[in-house]
Parts: C-alpha cells; structure tokens; sequence
C-alpha cells in the first residue's frame, strides 16, 4: 500500500533508515533483537516508512527484515535492494509478511560512479532503472527508485532516469547526496529542476537522501523540503555511514519550531524523540554528544549566568523549544530505597516503557538494589537500568557471575578475580594488568580466548554525584568485524567487565553471520 502524498501539500513523509544506513556505522550492527526494539520504536513515535535493511547483504539481514515485517503494522516496511534481479528477490521475499511493504531498488548514475564502480555506459544504467523497478513491481506496488550520487548526476540523464523510473512503476524517487557534496541552495536548485523539467513528476513523491560529510545533511533535507521534495531520509542521532545522515529529531524539530517558514507537516510525536535517541544509543554503543541538537546532555543546559538568568524569567529568552516537547522529563526525584512495586510501575509508564510481568519485577529487584547503592534515584537512573537489561540475553555464551578488584597504592600491579558463566560451565581466575580496568580485561581472555582488539574504552555518568551509575561503552574489532557493547553500574569497574562481554557475546554472534554488503544510496 502506498503512501499517498500531494507534491503540493503541506505533508512530509519520515522515512527513517536507522536500521539500515544507520547500521552501517564502523561498530553500529545490531543483532536481531535490538533491531526489533528499535523497530516498534520508530512505529510508536509515528515513522512513516522503516528501512529495515538490505536483504541479500546477509542471511541476518534478510532474517531482520522479515522479523520486522511481522510486528510492524502501521509504517510501511522498506527493504533496499541494487537493480539486480538477484537483490529484488530477496526484498520481496524478506517482506512477504508486512501488511504495508516497500521495495526500495537503487543504481549509481553519475558519470563517475558509472565508469568506475558500475563499468556501465549511460544506456545500460538507464534500462536497468526500468528493468529493476518493473521486477520490484511484480513484489509490491509501493517501489522507491534511487538515483545512487544524484547530486554528481548530469542533469538530462538523472530527468531521463527519474522519468522511466515513473513510467515504469516507482511511486518514489530518490535523489539522494550519497556523498554529503552539495550545499544548500545547489540541492533546493536540483529539486527544482527536476520538478519543472521531468514531465511525469506529479505521479510520485520526490524523496532527499543526505549525508553529512560537510555538516549540511539537516540544512540540504530542510532546503530540499522547501524546493517541493515531500520525503526526507534520516536516522536517529543521525548515525549512519561516514559522518552520518541527516539527524530525524533535528529535522522533525525544525519542521516544527520554524513552521512559520516552512509550513509542512509530518506525524511524528516529538515526545517520543528523546526516548528513541536513548534506545538507538544504547542499543549501538554509540553515545551522543553533549551539544548534540535537541538531544544532547546540554541541549537544554544553560552555564551562563546572564542566560540562567534570562531562562528563570521566562524559558523563551534562551529555550526555542521546551524540553518537555522532546520527552525530555525534569530530574525529579521521585523514588527511593522505601518506594513499593506500585510507585516503580507507574514511573516505568511515565518513562514509556511496557515491560512483562517476569521483566518487570527483575527491573523492580534490580532498582531496590539500586536505591540501596545510591542516595538519590533519577529518572535516568530508572532509564539507564532498564536499558542495561534489555542488553542482555538469555543465550549469551558468556555472562559475568563475580568480580574482585585488588588496586591502588598498596596493590601493585592491579588484580582481578572474576568467575564467569561460559557456555554454561562456571570458570573463574586470577589477573593482572597495568590498571585495574586491564587486569579485568585480561581475565576475560583468560577464560573466554579471543584475538579480537579493543578499539574503544568509554566511561561517563549517567547523573551527577559521586554516586552516578557508570555508563561504559567497549568497541571490539576482530578480522574487519566490529562491535560496540555497553553496560551500567554504580560500580565502574561491574559496568566495564559487562560491557567488555556484551561486546564479546555481539562478536560472538556476528562470526556466524556472512559480513553484510555495504552500501551507499
């Protein structure tokens, strides 16, 4: 079913591809689980369409997309596909299950790419634009067409394209910037033109694709968007390929503040915004940055003491939007060690989360032990903890049992005694290392010997105080595979040691996977 959209009118399509482009990211793969979490999340928060992935790349893609296919019921279901029959197929295939199904086929139609990574004449590409969108048609009449490096394209090839692309089925077209070139008034100039120039225009939505190579992906979407273009493509915290795609929250939240110059529509309910930047960020390991727009740590924090003071009078002299709009809840202090079942579930409900009778009262074990450890309970606190332990899965090779830490001034060097659960067998040892954050580490390879490489250690705290849950993140690297894990505790050196596994069970999986295709649209 197609999502019916008037080049004229005010609506503009989300179409998110976090799960697709965004995984691209060096170390962002998510495994199946994690891609479902993030799938029902982008449903809740209102995305038009959800790139799922890209069937044919690997058996886990395929595997994903057709998972997602079965629990999402209101956004449409996008798989990529290159102009290949082969890679039509397995889109098709993958996306049987979705009530609301996308094909989304591409192939690269600059004179660069075409010479050089196609091996392809113009004439070639371009009835492969026809042949790939007629093949997708026979799967779904909803079929995106994709001009891979449109913003490199000659201008008359790129309107003959997206001309039999038309004709030939797509309901959308894509010019994406594949490689986050063009600035602002270049691309709403491109959009134009092919608006004017491409005489069966009106019988699709023009869709923008950007990366943020020089910084511009939001500012070329939003100038597109003005120039008649009615779909834009991003990702949460705009993770994705290189230096990202255009950021969703900082699009969406655009679109809304400065809707005096820019009066489109889209259905997202931005309260949801702050929640799904969590939920990606803690899913990839990928933390955001402080001054990250509309999500980051200062993006409602105010230093000065002329603005404290202009934001204690009134919010609007400093804040163009409220936090509250974003789903960002003020820290209260609202539970502590004496709270009962009851007060926990109703904050759990006012975090957004939905959990199982059985998730539930592990999540309310877990926050008793909590607020025995901390003075002061935050509502991140509540966050961060039931996010750790959706990390978690009953089938990981390897869980942490205990952890001993012997360091300072008198122990010298640091030694860790740890016992771990692998493959079910209980295994336990002594370590050292230079520090104690190395001893621990080393005693993981002990037990558990693995050649893959750290690449990333990364500490910060969820809340201030001297007290805060630790929030680590571990990034692991093996024969090109790369993985991100995370883990949190009161205990920085707890939060490590579980992150470090995370990682090494993430690694673990994705050894049994074929490397998937990376891909550039």
């Amino acid at each position: 079913m197609t999502i019916q959209t008037d080049q004229n009118q005010r609506r503009v399509i989300i179409f998110d591809t976090t799960l697709r482009d965004g995984e691209q990211s060096p170390g962002c793969s998510m495994n199946l689980e994690e891609k479902l979490r993030v799938a029902k999340m982008l449903e809740t928060m209102g995305v038009d369409v959800i790139e799922s992935g890209f069937p044919v790349a690997s058996s886990g893609d395929f595997q994903a997309v057709n998972e997602v296919s079965k629990i999402i019921k209101d956004a449409v279901v996008c798989g990529l596909a290159r102009s290949s029959n082969t890679d039509i197929d397995s889109a098709g295939e993958a996306l049987k299950p979705a009530e609301r199904k996308r094909i989304h086929t591409f192939i690269s139609t600059s004179p660069l790419h075409m010479s050089v990574k196609l091996q392809m004449d113009p004439g070639d590409v371009h009835q492969a634009v026809i042949d790939s969108v007629n093949r997708a048609r026979k799967y779904t009449d909803d079929v995106e067409w994709s001009a891979e490096d449109g913003t490199r394209t000659e201008h008359d090839f790129l309107c003959r394209c997206v001309e039999s692309a038309i004709a030939a089925g797509a309901t959308t077209v894509n010019i994406p910037d594949t490689v986050g070139y063009t600035v602002p008034d270049e691309y709403a100039t491109l959009i134009r033109m092919i608006m004017d120039r491409v005489p069966n225009i009106d019988k699709a939505c023009v869709s923008v694709h950007c990366h943020n190579d020089l910084g511009l992906a939001v500012a070329n979407s939003l100038a597109a968007v003005s120039a008649g273009a009615r779909q834009v493509e991003c990702t949460i915290n705009g993770i994705g390929e290189r230096a990202g795609n255009a950021s969703l929250e900082e699009i969406v939240m655009a679109l809304r503040t400065r809707n005096d110059v820019m009066p489109y529509d889209n259905n997202i309910n931005t309260r949801d915004i702050t929640k799904a930047s969590r939920i990606v960020s803690g899913v990839t390991g990928f933390a955001v940055q402080p001054n990250k727009a509309i999500v980051g740590a200062n993006a409602f924090a105010h230093e000065a003491g002329i603005h404290q003071d202009g934001v204690l009078k009134d919010a609007s002299t400093y804040e163009i939007m409220t936090p509250e709009s974003v789903g960002l809840a003020k820290n209260k202090l609202v539970l502590g060690k004496h709270s009962g079942r009851h007060a926990f579930s109703e904050k759990l409900s006012e975090l957004g989360y939905e959990l199982g009778s059985n998730a539930k009262q592990d999540a309310f074990r877990r926050f008793k032990d909590l607020a025995d450890l901390k003075k002061d309970v935050y509502d991140e606190d509540i966050i961060a903890l039931v996010d750790d332990e959706v990390v978690m899965s009953a089938n990981d090779r390897v869980k942490l049992l205990s952890l001993e830490i012997k360091c300072g001034t008198v122990h010298r060097p640091p030694r860790a005694h740890m016992k771990l659960d692998v493959d079910g067998a209980v295994k336990n040892c002594n370590s050292s290392g230079d520090g104690p954050v190395d001893a621990a580490f080393n005693g993981i390879k002990k037990l558990f010997p693995h050649a893959a490489r750290l690449q990333l250690y990364q500490v910060h705290a969820v809340t201030e105080g001297t007290d805060a849950q630790a929030e680590v993140t571990v990034r692991l690297e093996e024969n090109g595979k790369t993985v991100n894990g995370s883990g949190t505790d009161t205990d920085t050196m707890v939060a490590s040691v579980k992150a470090y596994v995370h990682a090494l069970n993430k690694l673990m999986v994705k050894r049994e996977k074929t490397a998937p295709v990376a891909v550039s649209v």
